[in-house]
Formats: structure tokens, C-alpha cells, sequence
């Protein structure tokens, strides 16, 4: 596990060391972009410039580290980083559904927090969905949503893939005040960080395969899915069937 961590501290020197090819990526892919424009993507050339990158980076990078985090970790070990992790997110799920006005959600999600962080050895083993309990998916560029807010243009973030302005706000906004910043000093935070980025991201490496035989273009399907996506999560399952504007943002 130590070998893993010193691995996980070195991705960030490894992003440091990227980032001027992104910047080439950026001066080189900003073309226009030929055929019919989506609304939702003003940003295209710029978007799809940095989903190349990401893709490279991913690739050659991030990739092969969650294969081996996969490959040398035992699955119950992973099982319970997985709900570790998703135990400290339920504090900003539970705030996000009491801001949202649903509070039976808020209690029900206050309920798991207490329960895993006891019961589950501080949320290592999620004892809380066998007490009817179940895990909500709730964040702040929901909330903003709910409240009114449009997404704005689609844009693609450099190693974090897929957003929109409005999420790109609630992710600021939680990774400010995130429960592990809170909760510990910032050199463990800085590891627990890249511990949660390598784990989520061998959780994906099957929908990775998928993408790949799913679509010619990997961007319009990112694209496509993360907005119907957050849309369908904004909604809770029952998104409006007529066309919505992107950059309406009236409350």
C-alpha cells in the first residue's frame, strides 16, 4: 500500500509535468469547427482540444496507474475505499437535499453518515444500505439547478473531463469546503485525494471499454451523455421533455 500511495503523491508532479502540452494542445486544436454547431457548445474547438489532451493523458498516465491500483489491491480492500470515500461525499449529498427542500432525503442521508462513520469503522463498510438507507447522488451544481441556475456552455476541464459553468461552480465550491480538507492536514489530504482519483477511475476502466467500442467520436458521446446525464439527476428521473435553453439562468 505504501508503494501505491508514493505512486498516487507522484500524479501530481506528473500533471505539473503535462501541463505544456496542454497548452500546445490548446494552440493547435482551437480550429473552427467544421459542420452544424450545438448550442449547448459554443466552446467546441476549445473543448474538444482539451478532451484530447485528457484522453492522452489518460491514456498513457492515469490509465495504466488504476489498472495496477486494481491489479495489486485486493477487491475488499478497494470495496472499502470506494466506501470511505462515499461516506465523506454524503456529508455534501445530505447538505445539497436539505438545500434542495427534501428533507426526508436530508435525514436519510444525515442517517448513513452517522451509521457508516460507527457502525462502519468510519464509513470503510457501508452498513447503512442494509438499514434501508439508501445512497442518494446529490451535489451543488444539482442544487443550482434546482434553484433555477442554467448549465451554460458545456466545457471540458483539463484531467476532470465533462462540465458545465454551473458545475464547474458547485465543484469549486465543494472542493473548498470538502470533508477531508476539513477533516485532516493537507499533506493527507493531498494523498487521500489522489487515493480517491486513482480508485474512481479503476472503478470506470469498463465504461472506458465501452466508450471506445460505443462511438467514432468519443467527444460528442462524452458530451451527450454527461448534459442528458445531469439533466435526468437535476429532475430526479423526470427531465422536461421539451428542449431546454443552456443559458437560461433565471431564478
Amino acid at each position: 500500500m505504501h508503494t501505491e500511495m508514493r505512486a498516487v503523491w507522484g500524479l501530481g508532479g506528473i500533471a505539473r509535468r503535462t501541463l505544456p502540452l496542454l497548452l500546445v494542445a490548446l494552440l493547435t486544436g482551437c480550429a473552427t469547427v467544421e459542420g452544424p454547431r450545438d448550442e449547448r457548445d459554443p466552446f467546441e474547438g476549445y473543448n474538444r482540444a482539451v478532451h484530447a489532451f485528457n484522453e492522452d493523458f489518460d491514456r498513457k498516465l492515469f490509465q495504466p496507474l488504476a489498472k495496477g491500483y486494481e491489479k495489486v489491491t485486493p477487491r475488499p480492500v478497494r470495496r472499502g475505499v470506494g466506501n470511505f470515500f462515499s461516506n465523506l461525499g454524503d456529508v455534501w449529498v445530505m447538505i445539497n437535499s436539505f438545500l434542495q427542500g427534501k428533507p426526508r432525503d436530508g435525514l436519510s442521508d444525515m442517517s448513513r453518515v452517522v451509521w457508516n462513520t460507527t457502525l462502519g469503522l468510519g464509513g470503510v463498510f457501508d452498513v447503512a444500505s442494509h438499514m434501508d438507507l439508501p445512497k442518494n447522488n446529490e451535489d451543488f451544481g444539482q442544487t443550482l439547478g434546482v434553484w433555477g441556475v442554467g448549465p451554460g456552455p458545456y466545457m471540458v476541464l483539463p484531467f476532470l473531463g465533462p462540465s458545465t459553468t454551473r458545475d464547474t461552480t458547485g465543484r469549486a465550491l465543494q472542493w473548498a469546503y470538502s470533508p477531508q480538507r476539513e477533516l485532516f492536514d493537507s499533506e493527507t489530504s493531498l494523498y487521500l485525494t489522489g487515493l480517491n482519483l486513482v480508485d474512481q477511475r479503476a472503478q470506470l476502466l469498463r465504461t472506458t471499454r465501452l466508450i471506445d467500442s460505443a462511438s467514432l467520436d468519443s467527444y460528442s458521446f462524452m458530451r451527450d451523455g454527461y448534459l442528458q446525464r445531469r439533466e435526468y439527476l437535476i429532475h430526479d428521473g423526470h427531465p422536461p421533455e421539451d428542449e431546454f435553453d443552456p443559458f437560461a439562468d433565471e431564478l
